[in-house]
C-alpha cells in the first residue's frame, strides 16, 4: 500500500478537500511535433488551457486535469517528445498560477514518467495513470503497467507527495493479456503495485461508466474509487451513490465531445449542482 495510507487524514479529503471529489478536465489543444498542431499557435494553446480551467474553477470542480488530448495519435510512453512535456510543464504552471484548484497531469499514452516530471516542475499535486499494472493491446500497441518505474522515478525527484490516480481495466484497448484475471483481481494489482485513487471507466471516452464496474473494483480494493468516463448530471447520483467522486471532461464541453469545442460554464454548475444534491 502507499505511504499515504499512513497518513490520518483520507487521501481524497486531505489533496481536493472534500470526500466526493469532482475532477475537471482540460483537453489541451495539439501541442508542437503532433500531426494536428499548427505553427505559430502555442500561445493560443496556452490561452485556452488556462481559459478553460478558469471556466471549470468558476463552475465549481474541485481540482483539474491535464491532458496532450490534442495529440492525436498518442505515442508509447518512450517516445514522447521532449516538447510535449515541456509544453505541459508551461501550462501546468500557468494554471496553477492562474487558480487555486488541485492540479494534475495525464500524459497520454501511458506516461507516467513525463506525468510525474510536468507535476513536479509545475507544483502540481496529482497524476492520473492509465495503465499502472499489468498490460493490454491499445491503440498504440502493447502497453505495459507503469508502475514498477514510476514509483522509483517519483522517488528520485523527491515527489512521494504526489498522488498516483491509476485506472483498473483501462478503456481504449482490449484486455486479451489479462483475459484470465477478473476486474476485482486487477484492482488488487493497481492497489498493490502502490496507486493511490483508483479510477473505473467506461469503454470509450465520454461513454457512461457502469456502476457494476465500480462495485466490482470495490470488491478488490479498499482505497477510494473514482469515475473516469461518462460522468453526468443525469447519472451523478448514481454514479456516486457508489464511487468516491469523479473525472469529467467531454461532458461539459458545448458540443459533449472531447475534441472541436469548448468548456461552457453553463454545463459545468449544472453538473456541479447535481453532484451537491447528492454529497
Amino acid at each position: 500500500m502507499s505511504n499515504l495510507d499512513t497518513k490520518n487524514t483520507p487521501v481524497l479529503q486531505r489533496l481536493f478537500g472534500t470526500s466526493k471529489p469532482i475532477i475537471g478536465m482540460v483537453h489541451v489543444l495539439p501541442l508542437p511535433g503532433s500531426p494536428y498542431y499548427r505553427n505559430g499557435s502555442l500561445q493560443a494553446v496556452y490561452d485556452q488551457a488556462v481559459e478553460e480551467a478558469l471556466i471549470l474553477e468558476e463552475g465549481g470542480v474541485d481540482a483539474i486535469l491535464l491532458e496532450n488530448a490534442g495529440d492525436i495519435p498518442f505515442r508509447k510512453p518512450d517516445d514522447i517528445g521532449f516538447e510535449t512535456i515541456g509544453a505541459m510543464s508551461v501550462i501546468g504552471d500557468r494554471i496553477r498560477r492562474a487558480t487555486k484548484l488541485p492540479l494534475g497531469f495525464n500524459i497520454v499514452a501511458n506516461a507516467a514518467k513525463a506525468s510525474l516530471a510536468c507535476a513536479k516542475s509545475s507544483g502540481a499535486q496529482f497524476v492520473r495513470v492509465n495503465q499502472w499494472a499489468n498490460a493490454y493491446v491499445a491503440n498504440e500497441g502493447i502497453i505495459e503497467g507503469a508502475s514498477a518505474q514510476a514509483m522509483r522515478y517519483r522517488r528520485e525527484l523527491d515527489a512521494e507527495d504526489i498522488v498516483v490516480l491509476a485506472d483498473v481495466h483501462v478503456k481504449h484497448g482490449s484486455h486479451a493479456i489479462v483475459g484470465d484475471r477478473d476486474i476485482e483481481d486487477q484492482a488488487r494489482d493497481v492497489e498493490f503495485f502502490g496507486a493511490d485513487i483508483l479510477i473505473a471507466t467506461g469503454t470509450r471516452t465520454g461513454h457512461p461508466t457502469a456502476p457494476a464496474e465500480v462495485k466490482q473494483i470495490r470488491a478488490g480494493a479498499v482505497g477510494p474509487i473514482l469515475v473516469g468516463s461518462g460522468f453526468s448530471s443525469d447519472n451523478a447520483a448514481e454514479l456516486l451513490s457508489v464511487a468516491d467522486g469523479a473525472i469529467v471532461g467531454s461532458y461539459v464541453k458545448g458540443n459533449g465531445k472531447m475534441h472541436g469545442d469548448r468548456v461552457v460554464l453553463a454545463k459545468v454548475q449544472a453538473l456541479m449542482d447535481a453532484v451537491r444534491k447528492v454529497r
